[in-house]
């Protein structure tokens, strides 16, 4: 969860973030108050996906960059591989 206290210091000093998370942390961060959070279906500890899969990280990154290009106010999302 000190990511989550981390990425509400930097809002608070100007810096956007975009907290990305495995879905099992859903309810510790929402409870947070985070500016916008992206959850993913993966294990704990592989937030972007699996070992060696750079096409699924790719998207993963995407989308959390697309979140932060168009959040008006505090989101969480849900990534949805294709």
């Amino acid at each position: 969860m000190s990511v989550g206290h981390v990425a509400r210091l930097m809002e608070a000093a100007g810096i956007p973030t975009v907290v990305v998370a495995v879905a099992a942390f859903e309810q510790p961060l929402k409870k947070m108050a985070l500016a916008r959070i992206l959850l993913t279906p993966f294990l704990m500890g592989r937030p972007v996906g699996p070992v060696g899969d750079a096409e699924t990280q790719k998207q993963v990154l995407r989308t959390a960059l697309g979140l932060l290009e168009s959040a008006k106010q505090p989101t969480t999302a849900i990534f949805r591989q294709p």
